[in-house]
């Protein structure tokens, strides 16, 4: 019988700063199949006037993608707790920065 071991998972850092880039995108979509849960993340930029004719005609704003992380179903109540506690930190520091500023859902 093998015994328990208790430990963490830390990111390791790559020794090439280039390799740890972080990427940006300000809106996400999110998808399922029987499997998993896939987050597409996108980096949308203000659109020319072009961009909005086109947008008028299809209703469609095609935008690039910046990342797509697929995630098994296992890890979601962990990332959804994660995220949760993080957004509560930062309205409290947002809060602590900004005197009268609503601690409500950041849109």
């Amino acid at each position: 019988m093998s015994k328990p071991i208790n430990f963490t998972i830390v990111p390791e850092e790559p020794s090439d700063p280039a390799a740890a880039r972080r990427s940006y995108a300000n809106f996400c979509t999110v998808a399922h199949t029987p499997f998993d849960l896939t987050l597409t993340f996108c980096d949308v930029q203000p659109l020319s006037e072009r961009d909005v004719k086109t947008a008028e005609a299809s209703e469609i704003v095609k935008v690039p993608i910046v990342a797509r992380l697929a995630v098994p179903f296992s890890i979601v109540p962990g990332l959804i707790a994660a995220l949760q506690e993080q957004m509560r930190a930062a309205q409290e520091t947002q809060s602590a920065q900004t005197p009268g500023w609503s601690k409500g859902p950041l849109h």
